[in-house]
């Protein structure tokens, strides 16, 4: 079996460490974050995402799972590096690679061997160029001639179903002109090579751009939902059923045709941005994705107006928000609309009552400047109690089943604001609430 040496824990890395281990694999794990490799090596997740705590502590026990923040530890023995570290954006939209180029250098710096060296990180198109020159400058400044290749492998995992996308994914995607290294990496992935899972076999710019256009195409594919759904709201057309029919049609799809009050998250907004900075960089302007860009962020603005047009005014009026994350299975506020709806109500004199299952504690700081308008429930039922309207802003299953009734009698004002679309008109007014959705 292989040994793999994964550089960064944070979500992606945590996320294929493990289920590369799982794959039957030899992983070590190295991180700077002293804390964080404690919590691991105890089986304890520090990062929110459903099953991914079973899948470590069981490669643990078997011994195909470690953790460390010894990195000539890690990558002594390592044949295959994964370089799973942040790419943060800058004020221009475009990725930071510091972090790339830190873990590069420091391969660079080490290894002694044949060694395939695997971008997992989102980064730009060449960046695969970039952390070939790294490593070789650094074993030119050790004298020495080590054979290593470079491989572009992006990630296309989904937050809240993580461990099923990377043990299930659509397809693999393998960039290098090496056929001594897309050996190697099929023998990493053998377990979905046998399962006649696709492998996309390509050049590393391709690859890089493949995980850049996937992602922009999605978000596209959001906002002009949304847009469609607020030309509904002003035709008397009805969404529910137009999305259904669009979805229908194969060369479309279902997937990703669920308005609402815009996207957020680490992937979506981050790589659309980087996307169009790397048109602009090489004279070229992707009017398409810049214009998804602007309709998304104008959509999280509409979201939250929409609620003081309902309300008539907000000064003095208390609000029950339920769901801060950016989407349901996931503590993770990155962009979340939650975050516009929330500052703009307080900004017009509303108090807030929020409760979100697993993001109360990314709420505090993330909301931590208007602190004062926040009360942070204990559930649902609690951050209802006196409100005069609820709006649900994230479709967490256990807000798709509340007691209505209930709902009616705590609230001081009958408003439900459904920005998610996950209940039926009809069975929200027979119980006396007045229904508002999206579309």
């Amino acid at each position: 079996m292989a040994k793999i040496a994964v550089i960064g824990t944070g979500y992606v890395g945590a996320v294929s460490g493990a289920c590369l281990a799982d794959f039957g694999n030899y992983v070590i794990c190295v991180d700077n974050d002293i804390d964080k490799i404690s919590s691991y090596k105890k089986g304890i997740v520090p990062i929110f995402e459903p099953g991914l705590d079973d899948v470590i502590q069981r490669n643990i026990r078997s011994r195909r799972l470690s953790f460390t923040v010894n990195l000539n530890e890690a990558l002594g023995e390592s044949g295959i590096i994964f370089i799973a570290v942040g790419t943060p954006p800058k004020d221009d939209g475009s990725a930071d690679l510091i972090y790339v180029e830190e873990a590069a250098r420091q391969i660079g710096r080490i290894i002694d061997k044949y060694t395939v060296i695997v971008d997992k990180s989102t980064v730009p198109i060449g960046t695969g160029r970039k952390v070939s020159a790294w490593v070789k400058e650094e074993l030119d400044k050790r004298k020495i001639n080590v054979e290593f290749d470079v491989v572009s492998n992006p990630e296309f995992l989904r937050e809240g179903t993580a461990v099923y996308d990377f043990t299930h994914p659509d397809r693999v995607v393998i960039g290098s002109e090496s056929a001594r290294a897309r050996s190697v990496m099929k023998d990493v992935y053998r377990s979905l090579y046998l399962n006649e899972t696709p492998f996309i076999e390509t050049n590393l710019e391709s690859a890089e751009m493949i995980k850049y256009a996937s992602n922009a195409f999605l978000a596209v594919k959001i906002s002009f939902i949304n847009e469609i759904a607020n030309l509904c709201e002003k035709t008397g057309a009805d969404i529910r059923a137009v999305a259904k029919a669009v979805g229908k049609d194969g060369r479309i799809g279902s997937k990703f045709l669920h308005p609402g009050p815009g996207y957020g998250g680490s992937c979506f907004p981050k790589d659309t941005r980087a996307i169009a900075k790397i048109a602009r960089d090489n004279g070229e302007k992707l009017s398409i994705i810049e214009t998804a860009i602007e309709a998304n962020e104008t959509q999280k603005i509409r979201a939250a107006k929409r609620i003081g047009k309902i309300l008539g005014s907000l000064k003095n009026k208390t609000v029950c928000i339920l769901g801060l994350a950016f989407k349901q299975n996931t503590d993770d506020m990155r962009e979340s609309p939650s975050i516009t709806i929330c500052k703009y109500l307080a900004g017009e004199g509303a108090k807030l009552r929020l409760y979100d299952p697993a993001a109360m504690e990314e709420g505090r700081w993330r909301l931590s400047e208007i602190k004062e308008s926040i009360y942070f429930a204990a559930d649902e039922y609690d951050a209802a109690d006196g409100c005069d309207a609820l709006v649900i802003a994230t479709p967490w299953n256990q807000f798709r089943n509340i007691d209505l009734t209930k709902i009616k009698r705590l609230l001081s004002s009958p408003n439900f604001i459904d920005l998610r679309n996950i209940y039926k008109p009809e069975e929200v007014t027979q119980e006396g609430l007045n229904y508002f959705g999206i579309g």
